[in-house]
């Protein structure tokens, strides 16, 4: 889960206290230790008066003084012996960059994930925490408002990524029946706010909010430091087993429009869906046409576990979209595509601000300016 330097250097600024030798305590390994939300969490554990020692596992080492830093890919198997000692595993050594190629994307992120259960069985550790994402559920026009942790992981995996996390979904529900004495507890959070980049943020950075006629859009988010509290609480055993996590309640499509004062552009959903599908498969865009549906159906969820545990986010719909509209300000994106400046312009100047449709013009241009040389 990649972040930008800032965050990285906000979690160097947290990670001033040391070890605690003689506390009370679990001893935590964090992966994905040295960037987005694991080297914030990393900080925030270590600085914790609950946690006796972090040891923080990547391919390289992160700004985290107080943590113990183990240098290997979570592929290896000799991850196992990094574990010794350690009472809870946050596995956060994920892929969900959008350019990156997807076969390779789901090698790293399945097989870590499995090397990591087995490691941390091995290494006699009792509880792992994994992070997937409120996605898994599916964006659907029939999911109840808002769903419950139980109800049923119905996505599929045409979005980005989701098919990996759907895998790691079920290698969380195998791992207690293959490796006996071992807990498992998934967190899974909202849109993801706070130096993420993903198809759905990048949905902001577009001249127009696209709307699919006939949809029923509802937008919950979730803050990264609100996902570090959660996974907090399940690391301190405060809450366990499916954890959704994200803002109270959601936002009406029209509230977000208010907000943020960029207008809609509606679209019949045979355009938008088949453009979307053609603009990826010739790779203008990074984002399958599967992306579409979490703009269009609410996949909303209650939190009730977390709450029940006494957990509360500490930000707001409202709070977090500000937050996201402050750090994509200037950004330029049509279809999931990232634009330059002089890119942005001449789209606008050709009346491509509908982000799937203009897309779409940008292409067949480029193709009439090849015939004509």
């Amino acid at each position: 889960m990649s972040s930008p330097d800032p965050q990285v250097r906000a979690a160097r600024n947290q990670s001033t206290s040391s070890a605690r030798p003689g506390a009370r305590g679990p001893v935590v390994a964090v992966t994905g230790a040295a960037s987005g939300v694991g080297a914030l969490l990393t900080a925030r554990l270590a600085a914790s008066d609950e946690v006796r020692q972090v040891v923080a596992i990547d391919e390289r080492r992160g700004g985290c003084e107080a943590a113990q830093w183990q240098i290997l890919d979570v592929r290896d198997p000799a991850i196992a012996e990094k574990l010794r000692g350690a009472d809870v595993v946050v596995h956060l050594a994920l892929d969900l960059d959008l350019e990156t190629d997807a076969a390779a994307r789901t090698a790293y992120n399945v097989r870590g994930t499995q090397t990591v259960l087995t490691a941390a069985a091995a290494a006699g550790v009792h509880r792992v925490v994994l992070c997937t994402s409120a996605m898994v559920y599916g964006a659907l026009p029939d999911n109840e408002l808002p769903l419950s942790e139980d109800a049923e992981l119905r996505a599929t995996a045409e979005a980005t990524g989701v098919g990996d996390l759907l895998e790691i979904e079920r290698l969380a529900r195998r791992a207690p029946r293959a490796h006996p004495g071992l807990n498992v507890t998934v967190v899974r959070p909202a849109v993801l706010v706070g130096g993420m980049d993903t198809a759905l943020t990048r949905y902001f950075e577009s001249p127009r909010l696209l709307v699919v006629a006939g949809s029923r859009p509802a937008w919950q988010f979730c803050h990264v430091d609100d996902l570090c509290s959660a996974l907090e609480y399940a690391v301190l055993e405060k809450a366990d087993g499916e954890l959704a996590v994200g803002c109270d309640g959601w936002l009406e499509q029209e509230e977000v429009e208010e907000l943020s004062g960029i207008r809609r552009m509606e679209l019949p959903s045979a355009v938008a869906l088949g453009a979307a599908a053609r603009l990826h498969r010739i790779g203008l865009t990074p984002s399958p046409a599967g992306d579409l549906a979490y703009t269009m159906y609410p996949w909303v969820v209650s939190g009730s576990r977390l709450h029940d545990a006494g957990w509360r986010p500490k930000h707001t719909n409202e709070e977090v979209l500000a937050e996201l509209l402050e750090e994509v300000s200037g950004r330029h994106t049509v279809a999931g595509r990232r634009l330059g400046r002089k890119d942005a312009t001449a789209a606008g100047a050709a009346g491509a601000t509908v982000a799937l449709l203009g897309a779409a013009a940008v292409v067949r241009r480029a193709r009439k300016a090849r015939r004509r040389i």
